[in-house]
């Protein structure tokens, strides 16, 4: 017998005005918000790790252009996207991170795997080129996209 579960996402608090958001627009950010949090249910459903349910979910809004991660993040004052993201287990006592970097599709995938493949808690920018991540091999060229 499975035990019960739930799950919670966090679209972020954004700054588009509700006088600038069509009923398009609206209704974009619901179905990937739904999107999230049935990427997440599905892998506790399936007896999953509730980390990997939490990196399943984030990954789907990282790859929707409405929020302020991965795909959709917001520039720097140098027009350039710059990156964080972070995971913690409870259960392990555990956490990852990464930030301030560029080039990587699905941020929170890398801040796992820094977690749970090296020593580190927290690789910033360039650094976590040196380690040899499998999250790395979501580098894109040039876009986040």
């Amino acid at each position: 017998m499975s035990q019960p579960f739930s799950i919670a996402i966090h679209g972020g608090a954004g700054t588009i005005l509700r006088s600038q958001m069509d009923d398009t627009l609206r209704q974009e950010i619901l179905d990937a918000l739904e999107k999230s949090v049935r990427a997440g249910h599905q892998v506790l459903e399936k007896g999953g790790d509730a980390l990997d349910a939490a990196v399943e979910a984030v990954k789907v809004m990282e790859d929707c252009p409405h929020f302020n991660a991965g795909r959709g993040s917001v520039l720097t004052h140098r027009e350039i996207v710059e990156m964080d993201a972070s995971v913690m287990h409870g259960k392990h006592l555990d956490a990852g991170a990464i930030a301030g970097v560029r080039h990587i599709k699905n941020p929170i995938t890398l801040a796992r795997d820094v977690m749970i493949q090296s020593d580190h808690v927290l690789l910033i920018g360039e650094g976590r080129r040196s380690l040899p991540l499998k999250a790395i091999t979501h580098i894109q060229n040039k876009t986040t996209s």
